[in-house]
């Protein structure tokens, strides 16, 4: 009897683990500079480095689904 996982499940679980942890690190680069360095905070006005982060948070979105999307299309 072989021993291990079948193919298919391990294929889904690799799956599931590669989402998740480009989730979770998009995720804290996104935190890190807009709530840490205060990127994303607009205090009086809306300025060059807020704007450059919010470009930023929707570019690398975008690049996110389309990771997901290349992962679970198969």
């Amino acid at each position: 009897m072989p021993q291990g996982m079948e193919p298919e499940a391990k294929k889904y679980l690799l799956k599931v683990l590669n989402s998740l942890s480009f989730g979770l690190l998009w995720l804290a680069l996104n935190v890190l500079g807009g709530l840490y360095w205060g990127y994303a905070i607009i205090e009086e006005k809306l300025s060059m480095s807020n704007i450059l982060f919010f470009a930023w948070f929707v570019l690398s979105l975008i690049a996110l689904l389309y990771c997901y999307y290349r992962i679970w299309r198969k």
